[in-house]
């Protein structure tokens, strides 16, 4: 089938391996990382093979412990002319962190991609979404360290994460310190009294192919871009069970077998490119654009 729609979408990999998931945290502690089978590069060399047969474009938001362990992987994703971003340092929710800590990790896995590529990384995505309003100081200091781009605000209410009542669509946020920031926050389908995440992810397992197409497609309807995002690990049925709570089970695990084909198919079906271009695209990327009228503070509803 054709794609539906001729807006741009962005296309995201999160590039973290199985053990490092916070659905599974209570199976493997960070300390215990490094001895645990590791898989990410294979599989993200999986999702690349696919993209290049595709001919498509992507943002990769790569883990600065695995570009410390994979500076090929990060270059070969770069060379094939994906965009890298940054997803922190350790994959440690933002909001149970300090502002210090969050800050010397944002440096550390800034300067590892910049190191390995020789060149800026404006663009980042908290683990786990966790940039919420108990963690919205992270945003001034991404604006500090350089970033003008953020993809880490989901507009839902969630057990892990969420800013629900932010806008949903792409646009320019103001911080708490008066910085601004380029934000596209994670898709979502309104219905009725609720907001329905539908961005990518354990959402794409979990519900029919039917209905995160009919979702996603439905955004680009009313003449607005949204933002996809997988895993590496979620093309990977064969990566090791650990021992969970039945839920976190039930998130992780669900439809792993199916995933790569529901992503071939995806990529067929509706327009991608990287997260900059769309932003671009929409306007809200440009680090010369004053504040308007379409100008929101983070938080407003």
């Amino acid at each position: 089938m054709a794609m539906t729609e001729q807006i741009r979408n962005a296309l995201t990999i999160d590039v973290e391996d199985y053990f490092q998931v916070a659905a599974l945290a209570e199976a493997v502690k960070y300390d215990d990382w490094s001895s645990m089978e590791y898989r990410v590069e294979a599989n993200t060399d999986r999702i690349l093979g696919l993209f290049e047969t595709a001919g498509v474009k992507a943002t990769f938001f790569t883990l600065g412990w695995v570009a410390e362990r994979s500076p090929n992987l990060v270059k070969r994703i770069a060379d094939a002319g994906h965009e890298v971003a940054s997803h922190g340092y350790s994959h440690q929710l933002i909001y149970n962190q300090t502002p210090d800590v969050f800050q010397e990790e944002t440096i550390r896995s800034k300067a590892i991609l910049e190191d390995i590529l020789g060149e800026p990384i404006t663009g980042y995505r908290a683990a786990s979404y966790s940039i919420t309003n108990q963690s919205r100081w992270a945003l001034d200091i991404l604006a500090e360290q350089g970033f003008t781009w953020d993809s880490s605000i989901f507009p839902v209410h969630h057990d892990r994460y969420g800013m629900p009542g932010t806008p949903r669509w792409p646009h320019r946020l103001m911080t708490d310190k008066g910085y601004e920031l380029a934000e596209f926050p994670l898709s979502t389908l309104k219905l009725p009294g609720y907001t329905l995440p539908i961005a990518g992810g354990g959402y794409f397992r979990l519900f029919p192919y039917w209905f995160s197409k009919f979702g996603l497609g439905s955004i680009n309807r009313q003449g607005k871009p949204f933002v996809f995002y997988l895993h590496p690990w979620e093309v990977d049925p064969g990566q090791p069970r650990l021992d969970v709570k039945w839920f976190s089970r039930f998130r992780h695990y669900n439809n792993l077998d199916v995933c790569e084909q529901r992503l071939a198919k995806l990529i067929r079906h509706f327009r991608f490119t990287t997260m900059s271009n769309v932003l671009k695209d929409q306007g809200v990327l440009d680090t010369q654009t004053k504040p308007s009228e379409a100008f929101q503070t983070v938080g407003a509803a």
